[in-house]
């Protein structure tokens, strides 16, 4: 469908190499996209990037560190120096602690809240700043599941994704006059190449699991491309401010 389009866009993701991101990344180009691959690892930024490139999709990487704000700026002027346009931006760079919310320290806090928060809204900002020039844009945060639904060891990352979905409606009731549409996905417990051998090996914390999704199923980075091309595209013009549940039904348990 024409709305669905999003040849001659060019678009931002954060923590692209890897898991959802890079799912992201690649249904972003299957559906046209010029998609920058973000990230503090050149390595692994590079790899993701040419890995498109070789299935015919226009990929690219530029560094980033989320929680540098120099490192923000320096990107934000790289993509518009090399695209001049911002089309759509998802900030989908996380990290989590496990840890209980009595062993969480202090570097733990910060680690977490300068990736998953502060990251996320000066991301949003500074290439904010760009859409509200360009009178248009998307911005698809990456929330979780656990914004709203706890789970032990999760009291940190909880806090961080609880802020991104408000951080979701308070940005788009500023930005809406200005063209800007900003909205959220929250995935449920999902398998990605980086926890697949720990289910593999705790047998019984994933079968705990796995009774709380009706759906019966972890999700998989699959899961979340056509929202993700969703929310970028023309067919979502008159959807901001929200956060989409995306978790096999677990938050109507």
């Amino acid at each position: 469908m024409e709305p669905f389009d999003l040849s001659g866009r060019t678009g931002i993701v954060t923590g692209g190499s890897v898991g959802i991101g890079y799912a992201i990344a690649c249904s972003y180009a299957r559906a046209g996209m010029q998609v920058v691959i973000a990230n503090r690892s050149h390595d692994a930024g590079e790899r993701a990037a040419a890995a498109i490139r070789q299935t015919g999709g226009d990929a690219v990487f530029v560094p980033l560190d989320v929680k540098s704000l120099d490192s923000i700026d320096a990107h934000v002027s790289a993509v518009m120096q090399r695209f001049g346009r911002i089309d759509v931006l998802v900030n989908n760079a996380g990290m989590i602690a496990r840890k209980s919310a009595e062993e969480i320290t202090e570097d733990d806090w910060d680690d977490v809240i300068d990736v998953n928060l502060k990251g996320v809204f000066f991301c949003s900002q500074r290439v904010g700043r760009e859409m509200i020039a360009a009178s248009k844009g998307s911005i698809i945060n990456i929330s979780s599941l656990r914004s709203i639904k706890m789970a032990p060891n999760r009291s940190v990352y909880a806090v961080s994704k609880a802020g991104v979905t408000n951080m979701t409606r308070a940005l788009a009731y500023e930005w809406g006059r200005y063209g800007l549409r900003v909205n959220a996905i929250a995935p449920g417990t999902t398998i990605t190449d980086i926890n697949r051998q720990h289910f593999e090996t705790h047998a019984d914390e994933l079968a705990d699991i796995l009774r709380t999704i009706p759906r019966g199923r972890l999700g998989e980075v699959s899961d979340y491309c056509a929202i993700a091309a969703y929310l970028a595209s023309d067919a979502s013009d008159f959807m901001t401010g929200q956060t989409l549940y995306v978790d096999g039904g677990t938050t109507v348990c």
